[in-house]
């Protein structure tokens, strides 16, 4: 954000950058979690305990994960639907690009 916002527009757009920033991070986290239970479900497989703690290490990483793209796409769908883009700069990482 190189200049402060100067209309509603701006100030949703700049809002919205900041949560696409966060929003790969935290996906990333829950598929760590996802795969940290597949772990302990794989290798503590004859400890019961080990076993269900897998489970459901396994079964919020999926539900977050599910959150986090469900969040993206009804954010993507209000932003365009609301006129505030064209669908492409929202959700998308770019680097940025010079104009010269």
């Amino acid at each position: 954000m190189t200049t402060d916002p100067r209309n509603f527009s701006q100030i949703v757009s700049s809002i919205l950058d900041l949560i696409s920033l966060a929003v790969p991070v935290l996906a990333g986290a829950a598929l760590l979690v996802f795969f940290w239970g597949l772990t302990k479900f794989i290798w503590d497989s004859g400890d019961e305990a080990s076993h269900e703690d897998g489970k459901n290490l396994m079964k919020w990483g999926i539900i977050a994960l599910f959150i986090m793209v469900s969040y993206v796409s009804i954010v993507q769908f209000l932003y365009v639907g609301f006129g505030f883009g064209n669908g492409n700069s929202f959700g998308i990482p770019q680097l940025p690009t010079s104009n010269s």
